[in-house]
């Protein structure tokens, strides 16, 4: 299996079975672990809801299954800006709010660890600016958020530490002054290293 970025979170978090080596989250398989949504918050897909439940009954299933206070749905809906929201089917949301209500799951169980993919689409700029916020919050209160993303413009204003993965091959593991030093921006190093790779 050559991983892309999606296929390697998915293949961390168990979705999917690696053809070669081992996968681990913690120093554990993230299969293994016990109460998993409390040590590791995932938003892989923004259409991974039942579409005719509330966003608040759909994170109160979350918190039932994963045995997390259900008083957390409503601070979550609240920290993600859905409370007004909350209410309504799922099937009424826009992309961005099903971004929102991923990323409340995600918080949920109060995760050490957060695993998002392409969280920042379908948001409007304040939005975007909002997310951002978030994440470096969650990232200062001593958590840790793997970001895998395109829109490497937005990432460079996001992340400390890059990986860079292509042809399902790692070519770039380091801090973002690192890789994109020199007055290179992330986009010219990333294009930078693919073509290497790939010539």
């Amino acid at each position: 299996m050559e991983p892309g970025k999606t296929t390697t979170l998915r293949l961390l978090l168990g979705l999917a079975k690696p053809t070669v080596g081992s996968e681990y989250v913690f120093g554990r398989r993230y299969g293994d672990i016990e109460h998993p949504g409390r040590l590791v918050g995932a938003v892989l897909e923004s259409d991974d809801f039942h579409p005719g439940r509330s966003g608040r009954d759909h994170l109160r299933v979350l918190a039932v299954t994963s045995d997390i206070e259900l008083g957390r749905v409503e601070e979550m809906l609240h920290v993600v800006g859905l409370s007004d929201a909350a209410s309504r089917p799922v099937k009424t949301y826009s992309l961005g709010m099903r971004q929102r209500l991923g990323l409340a799951g995600a918080l949920l169980g109060q995760p050490d660890l957060l695993v998002l993919d392409e969280p920042a689409n379908g948001l409007d700029p304040a939005g975007v600016r909002w997310l951002r916020t978030v994440l470096r919050s969650f990232a200062g209160g001593g958590g840790t958020v793997l970001v895998s993303s395109h829109v490497l413009a937005e990432v460079a204003q996001t992340v400390e530490q890059v990986v860079i993965i292509d042809q399902g091959r790692l070519v770039a593991d380091a801090p973002l002054n690192k890789i994109a030093d020199q007055g290179r921006t992330l986009e010219d190093a990333y294009l930078a290293l693919t073509t290497e790779v790939a010539s």
